[in-house]
């Protein structure tokens, strides 16, 4: 388990081996900025929040640092919207039920690509826009995600923790409907945030061998990697239950892959697209 008060070298050892299952030799070295990485390194989500609430001005400092990111030629394609009136979390709570600490938390916000402005730039500048096909989306879509990467990590290092909720796109017509989204702007993935009611825990992940490949995508014995990932994430992470027991039965081990398996195998947001393309995307 690590602390915040660990030494940088120490925290980055121990968060990674509880994430990865191995050690990273790497760190025994002195590279500069190791307090950061040693944060980046032990990220956690946190679902449980204290009722202190966030300063307004530090809010707008973070929403500073989040919009900071990259943006794909400087087109800057994303928007933040500070869902602030309660009814207004309310009426989300009520479409993703299973998430009660959407209304917990003392702030809730939507991360929204926006390919609005620059078509709006265009006619105002009297050029044509000539780029509508799936690009444009995914542009904008990125921005998004950019976006609220900066912000969680912005927030995690003044002591606030936060939550993704990509459910929002299980609604995307409600949401949108509800925070008065125009065409060729649609939600990415709303946050949850506040200061942290508990310490949180590091979700393992695929091991680096799984996911980082040099010169050439490599799938050299992934299926036996995924097996003993399955072991040590059940050992660290146990589901509490198993998806779709009505379909499938019971497994008598029940791990990531089976979970993931089970998940996607089963429709989800398959009207996204039709809600895209409502919005006047074309996606050829």
């Amino acid at each position: 388990m690590t602390s915040p008060n660990q030494p940088s070298k120490e925290r980055i050892r121990d968060a990674l081996a509880e994430r990865f299952g191995a050690p990273l030799d790497v760190i025994e070295a002195d590279f500069p900025g190791l307090k950061e990485l040693a944060r980046i390194a032990s990220h956690r989500s946190h679902r449980k929040y204290r009722k202190q609430p966030i300063d307004p001005g530090l809010l707008r400092l973070l929403f500073a640092c989040a919009l900071s990111a990259p943006s794909k030629s400087d087109l800057q394609q994303a928007d933040i919207i500070h869902v602030a009136d309660r009814a207004g979390i309310k009426a989300i709570v009520e479409l993703i039920p299973d998430m009660p600490w959407i209304n917990d938390a003392p702030v809730f916000l939507v991360f929204c690509g926006n390919n609005r402005r620059i078509r709006q730039i265009g006619e105002w500048r009297g050029k044509p826009f000539a780029n509508d096909h799936l690009d444009h989306f995914m542009n904008a879509a990125v921005d998004a995600g950019l976006v609220m990467m900066n912000f969680i990590r912005a927030a995690e290092a003044v002591g606030l923790g936060a939550c993704p909720i990509s459910a929002i796109r299980n609604h995307p017509h409600e949401v949108s409907r509800l925070l008065a989204l125009p065409d060729w702007v649609f939600p990415v993935a709303g946050l949850t945030v506040g200061y942290p009611a508990e310490a949180g825990r590091i979700s393992a992940r695929l091991p680096l061998e799984v996911t980082v490949h040099v010169d050439r995508y490599d799938e050299t014995d992934v299926g036996e990697k995924i097996d003993a990932y399955d072991r040590r994430r059940h050992a660290l992470q146990p589901y509490r239950r198993q998806r779709h027991t009505e379909r499938y039965g019971q497994a008598a081990f029940y791990g990531w892959s089976e979970d993931k398996a089970r998940q996607y195998s089963v429709p989800e947001r398959a009207d996204f697209g039709a809600f895209i393309r409502a919005k006047r995307f074309k996606l050829d």
